[in-house]
């Protein structure tokens, strides 16, 4: 039988153990399971990484967003599928390859030998300040507000708990119109010949993805090779609501005034004075004042129907 590791973080806020237990049942009926329960991030992505090493057919994340985040930077470049059980609040990737929304039916599809096939990733890599820091971005990095809209959000994880995307979206309106409306742009952002100040950098992998629950955040008004970055040049109470309005109707964010879409972009780099904080698909990674982001094309192997951009 073929082997598959189940990583579960039972702090997901869908995550019950009944649950689990059903999930286990469904893969035992295809794969040879072996089941953990890491006591932090760091734990995750080791765990990913041994158990691709040592040749398990597929790795699976049952939780939300993070701990998907953190066993596929154990993945990437390997030969090791991922497979997800959403138990999470938004559970942005499992949107974004049309996995089922519900732990059985994923379970019950990952146990159906699924497709496979490799999706694009973002590197990151940042020079601080503090330590060198380097890792994987699987649908979204951010410089600035969507960073602080992480922070906020997390501040209160009942809230988030209760409310999803409304709570994103409150924290987003909260902090859009308090603390960036005419920040001065602080960031430098160069992409080949392309150069811009910033006062908030979006990179976004794949088309669409969101936090906002249904509403999709589109960059471009159709898919781009590459990575797309919105640089938002300034903030003002008339674009936050041009891009509140953009994003509900799930336009392109490419016509709004003040904040420009560069599309199939390669690489981009950031230098942030003062350092600003930053995410990598809704994890925080702290304040850093310079950072690299790369596209890497077919980088994670993944079980999905849509195992595409």
């Amino acid at each position: 039988m073929p082997r598959l590791l189940l990583i579960a973080n039972p702090l997901a806020s869908g995550f019950t153990g009944a649950t689990h237990r059903e999930v286990l049942a469904v893969l035992s009926e295809t794969y040879e399971v072996e089941s953990v329960w890491p006591n932090g991030p760091e734990e995750s992505g080791d765990a990913s990484a041994k158990a691709a090493a040592n040749g398990v057919e597929m790795v699976v994340a049952m939780g939300g967003d993070g701990v998907t985040h953190h066993v596929a930077n154990g993945l990437v470049g390997t030969d090791s599928a991922l497979g997800l059980i959403p138990v999470g609040t938004t559970n942005v990737m499992s949107r974004i390859l049309k996995l089922p929304s519900r732990p059985l039916a994923a379970a019950k599809f990952l146990a159906a030998s699924p497709n496979t096939g490799r999706i694009p990733v973002a590197r990151v890599e940042s020079n601080g300040p503090g330590p060198r820091l380097s890792g994987y971005a699987l649908f979204a990095a951010g410089i600035g507000l969507d960073a602080e809209i992480v922070q906020q959000a997390e501040a209160t994880p009942h809230r988030k708990a209760w409310f999803g995307g409304l709570h994103y979206a409150r924290s987003a309106t909260w902090l859009f119109l308090s603390r960036f409306r005419n920040r001065a742009a602080t960031m430098r952002v160069t992409s080949a010949d392309q150069q811009a100040n910033a006062v908030a950098v979006l990179t976004q992998v794949h088309w669409p993805y969101t936090y906002f629950g249904r509403l999709p955040l589109r960059l471009t008004p159709a898919p781009a090779e590459g990575l797309s970055a919105l640089i938002v040049e300034r903030a003002t109470a008339s674009r936050g609501v041009g891009l509140a309005l953009t994003t509900a109707a799930g336009r392109g964010l490419d016509k709004i005034p003040g904040a420009t879409v560069w599309p199939s972009v390669g690489e981009l780099t950031v230098e942030a004075d003062p350092p600003a904080l930053f995410q990598a698909d809704g994890e925080l990674w702290g304040k850093l004042g310079e950072l690299r982001i790369t596209n890497v094309p077919n980088a994670l192997l993944v079980a999905a129907p849509r195992a595409d951009n």
